[in-house]
């Protein structure tokens, strides 16, 4: 599976395109269902704080949510985030994916975002997909089995 080349506004404003984010060799593209919750900010900082390691290995990391912009720019200010946040307000990468699901909480049904990782080449092709995420581990799962794509 290949991920088509969106079009993509970024936590500042910003319009980008997935292919302009990513790494020499690959994205890690990220889904998560809200910037500042528990959960979410654990995984991102997980993240920010791989960067460096994943870029050595010639990967990007970029984090989509259907939060906005506002909302994006706060969490990096806030977490000092050294990646970017794609607002996807319409949730046009995340149903296209099928990331846009039924979810319960406390006997509550919504529609919400299922956290999910995309490792993709530098040509937008998916090498892994990533549906059971553990967000304190979840950076250094991605590190190895980038070490073993050598």
């Amino acid at each position: 599976m290949k991920l088509k080349n969106y079009r993509c506004v970024l936590f500042d404003g910003s319009q980008t395109t997935l292919k302009d984010l990513s790494g020499k060799k690959g994205l890690v593209l990220y889904f998560y269902p809200k910037d500042a919750t528990p959960g979410c900010t654990q995984e991102a900082c997980n993240f920010r704080d791989s960067l460096p390691a994943l870029k050595k290995s010639g990967f990007a990391v970029v984090g989509v949510s259907p939060d906005s912009a506002a909302s994006h720019a706060r969490f990096r200010k806030k977490q000092e985030l050294n990646f970017p946040l794609i607002a996807d307000t319409e949730r046009t990468l995340i149903t296209e994916l099928g990331l846009w699901v039924e979810k319960k909480l406390y006997g509550r049904v919504y529609m919400g975002v299922a956290r999910a990782t995309y490792l993709l080449d530098a040509n937008l092709k998916v090498i892994k997909l990533y549906n059971k995420v553990n967000v304190k581990e979840h950076a250094a799962e991605i590190l190895a089995d980038i070490k073993e794509l050598k």
